[in-house]
């Protein structure tokens, strides 16, 4: 079982993190002197419940902006999405992705710097919203007009808020300051300089906070129009699972390259022994998420066919049933969305001009490229991957014409690459390229499919490289961000149906348990039924018959081994460009190789298809021990002796 044991220690838990505060905001002097006339003070903010219901707001508004390119690391800071290099400019700041490049740093991290360069830091947002936390949960008992199961409940939302703003710094800092509760403005200074706490403790106090509070919340929001976006029983119970799934992961978990990260009194940080017995907690975990998420009403979400007016192809309700899994607003696959994370910029940044007629726009940029790599990790037809498909590209040359058969996925007599035939269905619903058939953006009639958009994206056509700013620098476009139902017209006309970022959908939490399950006992007919579900929806045979039929490893699925890779590739490529590929392979310590794959794309500058498809290296990653976590910044150290830098930086 999970060690608890850190759950029973006294009182030398740690009560708050002032140091983090001062040592911060050093150069936000009168942040911190000045309170405006109009602030309230803490006792005035608990003296009614429409008051207090404000202070549970502000309890929320620290969240991580999850789809914010300027703010979310798990986006620009990886391998997946590549941009062109350069200042910053109108649609987004190229800090994260200075991470990405290995241009992190200690002075002033990248994308968690407090700097003006800066436009947010986790750090100093997480912290500064655990210590409201606290100020709420010591205050709310102080509400008289409060029923007691609202007040249960306002408990519990701002515990599992507890739970997760620690679990995000975990995630980038491994091992930190736990804030339990906030200590007295008074206490003495030696109080203050606290340290880092063993991850397992970490882990282990997240999951105290999800057990007091999953049962205390709503299986749904009573009130759509005003709490969606609320936490709900389904969202604490996932959350639980996807703690203890990366609990017992290998980075946590026996991680014997951390064995140097230790506090100044000698405290290992990170546990050196693995325990195999975490995924037991871990399988439980899920299995108890998917039937608190099902019996809320949660599925897979398809595509409803009767909702269009217009007449539709399998090909095409299979696409929009991909797509619009994550693009949907508040469908039923989507467990948790950040509503204060909105996603009409990422639609206008990814979005290429695929309406001809309008190609002065100015608000779309096309600027986020999957590298050819990621291109590459899809499956074929046959639903698995291109490398192990003994049939895949057999003498077939390097650039072939769109025909009849393939008009739903690329246009008809249009030369392209020979890799983008053959495909399986979430590659042309994730992903655009020259001579992709992109569906929506104002044309419907897939009756007539000759009228369809389409992306043209060799020099001097629309979707090619434009100023030196912009465009796709490897030839690939994120058609997953974009709605289906956006359109753009001249100047700056962009019509965005925009939706929550989706933080957690079920086909992840599905993927979680057979990653769990496999973990712990090995393959089985439980682990093949959850990625098969994620698969049929994908429109792909079971695992089962797609390795035994088409791979050229054809008991690949009935290893442990086997079965760890094809969970980890359908998870890469179910969840791709929605962050998790940044975290999971940090998780499952394959970063380092996947990092060192280069970043290539098509040779963009090129206006022929002999020309253009050449493969152009365009820059060669590295990942060392120090990149599975962010730095702590400099002056938090100076200013704290007891707080200890990772390792590496």
């Amino acid at each position: 079982m999970y060690d608890m044991k850190y759950l029973r220690k006294g009182n030398w838990c740690l009560k708050a993190a002032i140091l983090i505060f001062f040592s911060t905001f050093s150069s936000c002097k009168k942040y911190l002197d000045i309170i405006p006339d109009n602030i309230p003070t803490i006792d005035n903010s608990f003296t009614m419940r429409s008051e207090a219901e404000k202070y549970l707001y502000t309890c929320y508004a620290y969240m991580p902006k999850d789809g914010n390119l300027e703010q979310d690391p798990s986006l620009l800071g990886g391998d997946e999405i590549w941009a062109i290099d350069g200042p910053p400019r109108p649609t987004f700041n190229h800090r994260i992705f200075d991470i990405a490049q290995g241009r992190q740093a200690t002075v002033n991290p990248k994308g968690d710097s407090n700097s003006p360069l800066d436009t947010y830091s986790i750090w100093v947002n997480l912290y500064r919203g655990l210590r409201d936390c606290n100020i709420f949960l010591e205050n709310i008992v102080k509400v008289p007009d409060l029923r007691e199961e609202e007040r249960n409940q306002w408990i519990a939302e701002v515990k599992f808020l507890k739970a997760y703003y620690h679990f995000y710094l975990v995630r980038m800092y491994g091992p930190i300051p736990l804030i339990k509760e906030n200590l007295p403005v008074e206490v003495d200074v030696s109080k203050v300089k606290i340290s880092r706490v063993p991850v397992d403790e970490c882990f282990a106090y997240i999951v105290q906070l999800l057990n007091e509070a999953k049962d205390d919340l709503p299986p749904i929001v009573n009130d759509p129009v005003k709490m969606l976006g609320r936490i709900t029983k389904p969202i604490a119970y996932a959350l639980k699972a996807k703690v203890l799934v990366t609990a017992a992961s290998p980075l946590y978990n026996g991680n014997t390259e951390q064995a140097t990260l230790k506090n100044p009194d000698g405290v290992q940080l990170f546990n050196q022994q693995y325990v195999a017995a975490r995924w037991d907690d871990a399988v439980l975990a899920c299995k108890e998420a998917i039937e608190v998420c099902e019996g809320a009403g949660h599925r897979l979400y398809k595509f409803d066919r009767a909702s269009s007016t217009s007449v539709l192809t399998d090909q095409i309700v299979q696409q929009l049933s991909i797509r619009n899994a994550f693009a949907e607003r508040w469908n039923t696959e989507v467990i948790w969305g950040n509503s204060q994370s909105l996603s009409a910029n990422i639609q206008r940044i990814a979005t290429p001009n695929v309406d001809f007629r309008y190609q002065d726009n100015s608000v779309i940029g096309y600027e986020l490229a999957p590298p050819l790599k990621i291109a590459d990790m899809f499956y074929s037809k046959n639903g698995i991957p291109i490398e192990e498909d003994a049939s895949w590209n057999v003498n077939q040359p390097a650039i072939k014409a769109g025909t009849t058969a393939d008009q739903r996925y690329i246009k008809l007599n249009y030369e392209t690459s020979s890799t983008n035939f053959d495909r399986e269905p979430r590659f042309y619903a994730n992903l655009g390229f020259d001579g992709g058939v992109w569906y929506g953006q104002g044309y419907y009639n897939d009756a007539v499919p000759t009228g369809t958009y389409y992306v043209s994206a060799k020099k001097g056509q629309p979707n090619g490289k434009g100023k030196p700013d912009y465009g796709s620098v490897t030839g690939y476009f994120i058609k997953k961000y974009v709605h289906f139902q956006n359109t753009q017209g001249a100047g700056n006309d962009y019509s965005v149906t925009d939706y929550p970022w989706p933080i957690f959908r079920l086909a992840q939490l599905y993927l979680l348990y057979a990653e769990a399950l496999n973990e712990k006992e090995g393959p089985g007919n439980e682990a093949y039924k959850y990625i098969n579900l994620v698969r049929e929806r994908a429109g792909l045979q079971t695992v089962e018959l797609a390795w035994s039929t088409y791979s050229t490893n054809k008991t690949k699925y009935t290893t442990q081994p086997g079965l760890r890779a094809i969970i980890h590739r359908e998870s890469l490529i179910e969840l791709a460009f929605e962050g998790a590929r940044f975290w999971d392979l940090r998780r499952w310590k394959e970063a380092p190789q996947e990092y060192v794959k280069p970043i290539q794309g098509w040779d963009i500058e090129q206006a022929t298809a002999t020309l253009y498809y050449r493969k152009k290296l365009i820059f060669s990653p590295r990942f060392g021990l120090k990149d599975y976590f962010w730095p702590i910044r400099d002056n938090n150290i100076l200013n704290n002796r007891n707080l200890v830098q990772n390792i590496g930086w």
